[in-house]
């Protein structure tokens, strides 16, 4: 018997969250998400630019919350009734090897990268395997990062394996009321990619920013767009059968 497909891949009558979902690869999943019938909460630590992208889409909530205090993460999950969708995405980065990273650095990481995902996702877990229809659904953005080493990225490579490692986890524990997957992304054009350009190369971004496009085989950095359109595959019913996959999308840099 054939089965009837949704190209669209819908998610009408689904709530989601997406962290850091104000900018960036969070912005074009917010986008897609609703674009897709979704209701979002846009949880963002830059409550204007969050507000201002719920007023332009409408059916949006902004959670103003800095993911690393427990308290906030704690308040603003009890103010909610209903989740489907998680979609940690909020993160830092860092450049430097073992020696140039500082202690103070590298804990400021781990504290966002990875224990911001896991106290998002302890105080989601209530709502997420109360889901109905269930599963919930868990989509960790991680990052080639956390699969194969980057030269100068000794911090970052830590917290993006632990999101790898932390979304393997998940689906051992849940697998049947939720389901838990992981994206990794090569180098995106985003506005993290601009700071970082800013902050560690300024006077020669042009240089660094052709490197950062050479960097994929394909020849060019991804686009949020496109991570975004994963996410959305991930989130909806038709990859009900995906449960622990870490999903690499990169312009072939981890096959070369």
């Amino acid at each position: 018997m054939m089965l009837a497909m949704n190209p669209s891949f819908s998610l009408d009558g689904m709530t989601a969250l997406i962290t850091g979902g104000a900018s960036g690869i969070g912005e074009a999943t917010v986008r897609a998400f609703h674009a897709a019938g979704a209701s979002l909460i846009i949880a963002d630590m830059d409550r204007a630019s969050a507000e201002r992208l719920a007023a332009e889409l409408g059916r949006c909530e902004v959670l103003g919350m800095d993911i690393t205090h427990e308290d906030e993460v704690r308040e603003g999950f009890a103010g909610l009734k209903k989740l489907d969708v998680l979609v940690n995405n909020a993160g830092i980065g860092l450049v430097g090897n073992v020696e140039e990273t500082g202690l103070s650095d590298f804990q400021r990481l781990m504290r966002v990268n990875v224990e911001g995902l896991y106290l998002v996702t302890k105080y989601a877990m209530p709502l997420l395997r109360a889901a109905q229809p269930g599963p919930g659904k868990i989509v960790n953005i991680g990052s080639v990062a956390g699969l194969i080493g980057v030269k100068r990225r000794f911090a970052y490579c830590a917290t993006k394996g632990a999101v790898v490692a932390m979304t393997r986890q998940l689906a051992v524990d849940y697998p049947m009321e939720i389901r838990a997957n992981c994206i990794c992304p090569g180098t995106v054009e985003t506005p993290f990619v601009e700071g970082y350009l800013r902050k560690f190369h300024a006077g020669e971004e042009e240089q660094t920013r052709a490197e950062l496009h050479k960097r994929q085989p394909v020849g060019r950095m991804g686009k949020p767009g496109e991570i975004a359109a994963l996410a959305l595959y991930l989130a909806s019913h038709e990859a009900d059968f995906m449960q622990g996959s870490i999903v690499n999308i990169d312009g072939g840099w981890t096959s070369a």
